[in-house]
């Protein structure tokens, strides 16, 4: 039996109200009442899981300001695309603990910007322990959704990315635990922690465009795993898909929604669940037909496209205002 509504998760905490990822960020989340909040992982150089969006810190932190940082600026190849920054594999966690994180969005979320500087980073552990306690506290099931991020760019540098994720899993008491979600934008690592014995929910993320890139330029693309063909290889090896939310939205050239498509519907007929990302109220995020008049950090008509969202059937959302997503999912 589905759900009546859809989860909704605090996408890097709330980072529409604080710097994402920061301690404040998801202790706002887990007070707005989220079913779940969502930490991205990377790797420190001496394998400490770091929760971070990207391993590239220059805009999330204040790397670039500290004198005692300047030559581990580098010039990498993430993901395909040539990235110039400061990277969490080049640092310690010690060394990672001394910085300070900063809004990634300031010219769309000054307010958000107004925290800068006040809190570091945090591990992979701490988010784990921080929604431990409060689901003691408010005496509720609050999940995690841990996506593991850059997996192939990490197993070339020679991290085990997987078998670090389920030490640390197993370690803070998280295996098994019904409302543990991993999911990723590359199959294999779930794959591989899957092996590794962890017992969660393991759901692929899929871009609107472009393909995963531990398959291969030849591989499969993410347009095509949303296919039936695609939806049908996954069944019985992913537990669910995480959408773009473009893929449910389906736009026209002009930019006009023609959905709900059918990729929700799809999916669930093969037993997926579907989760889709990310639900914000900026114009900047909206379609064009769902803008208001002014800048792009204006709020538009959201309501109307995550109504779309929401009709669509979707288990769950990922949301960085959580007070609006539980406002409207839980209508």
């Amino acid at each position: 039996m589905r759900r009546r509504h859809p989860l909704v998760i605090g996408h890097r905490g709330a980072p529409g109200y604080r710097p994402e990822h920061t301690r404040s960020s998801y202790a706002l989340a887990l007070a707005l009442g989220v079913d779940a909040v969502e930490p991205d992982v990377v790797v420190s150089a001496d394998g400490v899981l770091v929760v971070r969006h990207e391993n590239e810190i220059g805009s999330t932190t204040d790397v670039a300001d500290r004198p005692e940082f300047a030559g581990r600026r580098a010039t990498k190849t993430v993901d395909g695309a040539s990235t110039t920054g400061w990277f969490t594999e080049d640092f310690t966690w010690a060394e990672l603990a001394t910085l300070r994180c900063r809004e990634r969005l300031p010219h769309v979320r000054p307010s958000s910007a107004a925290f800068d500087g006040d809190e570091p980073p945090l591990r992979l552990r701490d988010v784990l322990d921080l929604v431990r306690t409060a689901s003691i506290e408010q005496g509720r099931e609050i999940g995690v959704v841990v996506e593991l991020k850059h997996a192939s760019l990490f197993t070339a540098l020679g991290f085990d990315l997987a078998a670090l994720v389920a030490a640390q899993l197993r370690e803070s008491g998280w295996d098994g635990d019904p409302s543990l979600v991993i999911e990723s934008f590359e199959p294999t690592v779930l794959d591989r922690v899957r092996d590794d014995g962890i017992r969660a929910s393991f759901v692929f993320l899929l871009e609107a465009a472009g393909h995963p890139h531990d398959l291969g330029d030849d591989g499969p693309s993410y347009a095509w795993f949303a296919s039936p063909a695609g939806l049908d290889a996954l069944a019985g090896r992913m537990d669910g898909i995480s959408l773009d939310k473009r893929m449910i939205l389906a736009p026209d050239r002009l930019g006009r929604a023609t959905g709900p498509s059918r990729v929700v519907t799809d999916a669930h007929e093969r037993g997926l669940r579907v989760y889709t990302w990310t639900c914000r109220p900026e114009n900047m995020f909206l379609l064009p037909e769902f803008r208001r008049l002014g800048p792009k950090s204006a709020w538009g008509r959201y309501e109307d496209e995550w109504r779309i969202i929401a009709d669509a059937g979707v288990d769950g959302v990922f949301v960085d205002h959580p007070d609006l997503g539980v406002s409207l999912f839980r209508r």
